[in-house]
C-alpha cells in the first residue's frame, strides 16, 4: 500500500506516521491490488480530525473521524473503512454485476460557490466517468460521503446521470432526457 499524508493546521510526527501506516496496512488483506492510502491529519475545534481515503482498482473508501486524540481518530477511521469494505463486498457480489470491484469509477466532488452576487468556482476537477448501474453509483457515492454522483446509467444507453441522496431519505435518479434509450 502506498501512503500520502497531508497535514493542515498541525505537524503530524513521525510516530503517528508509522501508527497510521502500521493500522492502515492492515486493510491491505481486502484488496487483490496495491492500494493507494491518502491520509490527513488536522485540527478542528480543538479536536483531532484524520480523514482516511483509500483507493483501488477504482473503489473508494473514506472515513473521517473526530476525536480528542490523533491516534484515537486514526484507529476508527480504519474501523469504518472496514465495516465498509466488509458490508458493501457482500452487497456488491449479491446486487452487482461480477467484476465491480474491478470497474474504475472516479469520485464526483460537489462545487463549492460563495453566496455572493458573482459566482465564484473554488475548486475544479477534472475525472473520467464510467459507465454503471444507479445501484453502483449509490454505492460508491455512499462510500466517498458525498451527496450526489455522476455517472453513465449502463441501464439507459450510458445516458449521463446522477444519483443523490433525498432530504426525506431515500435516493434520487437524474437522466439525462436526449442520449437515454436511443
Amino acid at each position: 500500500m502506498t501512503f500520502t499524508f497531508t497535514e493542515k493546521k498541525m505537524p503530524a510526527s513521525e510516530e503517528l506516521r508509522e501508527y497510521s501506516q502500521k493500522k492502515i496496512s492492515k486493510l491491505d488483506k481486502f484488496f487483490k491490488s496495491d492500494a493507494d492510502a491518502y491520509v490527513t491529519f488536522s485540527i478542528e475545534r480543538g479536536k483531532f480530525l484524520a480523514e482516511i481515503t483509500i483507493h483501488n482498482n477504482g473503489m473508494y473508501y473514506r472515513a473521517s473521524e473526530l476525536t480528542n486524540d490523533m491516534y484515537a481518530s486514526v484507529d476508527s477511521g480504519v474501523a469504518a473503512i472496514e465495516r465498509q469494505i466488509r458490508r458493501n463486498k457482500t452487497r456488491l457480489r449479491k446486487k452487482l454485476r461480477e467484476g465491480a470491484f474491478d470497474q474504475s469509477a472516479a469520485p464526483a466532488a460537489p462545487v463549492e460557490e460563495d453566496n455572493d452576487e458573482e459566482f465564484s468556482i473554488i475548486r475544479s476537477k477534472r475525472f473520467s466517468i464510467k459507465p454503471m448501474s444507479p445501484e453502483e453509483a449509490i454505492l460508491q457515492m455512499n462510500l466517498l460521503d458525498h451527496e450526489f454522483f455522476v455517472f453513465k446509467n449502463m441501464e439507459e444507453n450510458d445516458a449521463m446521470s446522477v444519483v443523490y441522496k433525498r432530504k426525506e431519505g431515500g435516493y434520487g435518479l437524474i437522466c439525462d432526457e436526449d442520449n437515454a434509450n436511443a
